[in-house]
């Protein structure tokens, strides 16, 4: 360019600073990172997920075992676990809640209870639930709760599971329960003070599901009769097939076979 005595000079530019944030950026470790579309810390949502176990290990009067059942446990941990999210395990009484016996049989494996059964880390966290008294629903994005017959004893009558669905609910944030853990919302009141489950669409372990295992005359109380007595528009499908019924953000599984579904839906909600 001409200076105003109309003599030819060059102009410079001076990029040493630009130079120096480059290199600065190089040798940053992961500065590459938030560059990538598919970095997983910026495109995943961190999820607080409560699992809620029953602390009863007592069959009614038949002096045998129960507590909660091992698939209905183990699918929804993986579902959870696999997505990113950290899992809170608690329980009435805190500790190893007690399993079922007979979900630890051989015809009762599934691929999760294998899982479980060789992953050390899991078995620990079991291990050491926390207190379900000492939650707060604020904590959590979701609560979900596995069956098996122990939580129809404790849970179904347990005041801190009762306030905790019901803080979930009037938080709007989902909550799920599979095979027998619907019968834990029995006393769970809307913020209408209706039964929450009234005029809402739910499912969970069928008569003929409690009569072919033999315990009809056990159970303190029916699922399927407990529902539907509450108001709710209970349905079903075939005995131990895959069933789960989502409305609003309440989420119920029909069964065992019905949990891992149950879990992704819960998932979906959260998305």
């Amino acid at each position: 360019m001409l200076n105003k005595a109309g003599v030819n000079v060059r102009q410079y530019v001076d990029i040493r600073p630009c130079f120096v944030w480059a290199v600065k950026f190089l040798i940053t470790p992961g500065a590459f990172a938030c560059l990538h579309p598919l970095n997983p810390s910026t495109t995943s949502v961190h999820m607080k997920i409560l699992m809620v176990l029953t602390s009863h290990d007592q069959l009614g009067d038949t002096g045998k075992k129960t507590g909660f059942w091992l698939e209905e446990f183990a699918a929804p941990y993986y579902v959870f676990k696999d997505a990113g999210a950290e899992v809170t395990l608690v329980s009435p009484a805190g500790g190893q809640p007690p399993l079922d016996p007979k979900s630890d049989e051989p015809d009762a494996q599934t691929a999760e209870t294998e899982r479980f059964a060789k992953d050390a880390d899991a078995q620990k966290v079991l291990a050491n639930t926390g207190l379900l008294a000492e939650v707060n629903a604020a904590d959590f994005d979701a609560v979900f709760y596995p069956g098996g017959h122990g939580p129809l004893w404790d849970l179904a009558e347990d005041q801190h599971s009762i306030a905790l669905i019901e803080a979930f609910a009037k938080a709007d944030k989902p909550h799920g329960l599979v095979c027998h853990a619907p019968g834990v919302l029995r006393k769970v009141k809307a913020q209408n003070g209706e039964p929450l489950v009234k005029g809402r669409r739910v499912t969970g372990f069928t008569n003929s599901e409690e009569e072919a295992v033999g315990l009809t005359d056990v159970v303190p109380f029916l699922v399927e009769d407990a529902l539907k007595e509450l108001g709710g528009d209970y349905s079903k499908g075939d005995d131990w097939s895959v069933y789960v019924l989502t409305d609003g953000k309440l989420v119920t599984g029909q069964n065992p076979a019905s949990s891992a579904q149950a879990a992704k839906d819960v998932l979906t909600l959260l998305s």
